[in-house]
């Protein structure tokens, strides 16, 4: 009995800040015509976290981030530097208790408060990941590197 009340306190507590952590990240914008959608929508560049900015390998854990990758964050910098918007687009994102893991680990490395998401929308232009196959549009090909 001890176990079970243990335990649904502990999921009551996961809701709970599950709850508070969607809240602060996803919000639904206001429906505007097509002439305005064009025209109010930042595009926007992701950024894969684990094995693209941070290093990531089998030993990892989702408890932490890894040290960061330095090319990958002296890209990351210059765009920041250049006022593009950057979101870091992550499968982390789907479990609230993350975001603050990755938020640390932002501004240990003296990076801007991102935003961090998982979700694609219109406005992505370009995505940076370790797990990515580029396919050139519309034809359905494969752009590889064939060096590998």
């Amino acid at each position: 009995m001890i176990l079970q009340s243990s335990m649904l306190k502990s999921i009551k507590q996961y809701l709970k800040k599950a709850g508070e952590e969607a809240s602060k990240e996803y919000t639904i914008a206001p429906r505007r015509s097509s002439e305005e959608n064009n025209s109010a929508i930042e595009p926007w560049i992701g950024v894969d976290l684990d094995g693209t900015l941070a290093f990531y390998d089998k030993h990892s854990s989702v408890e932490t981030v890894g040290d960061p990758v330095p090319a990958m964050m002296t890209l990351l910098k210059d765009m920041i530097d250049k006022g593009t918007r950057v979101k870091i687009f992550t499968a982390r994102a789907s479990d609230p208790e993350q975001l603050p893991i990755i938020r640390k680990w932002l501004k240990i490395q003296g990076l801007p408060d991102l935003e961090i998401t998982n979700v694609k929308d219109y406005s992505m232009v370009r995505l940076y990941d370790d797990r990515c196959i580029q396919v050139e549009t519309n034809t359905g090909r494969l752009i590889v590197d064939k060096s590998i």
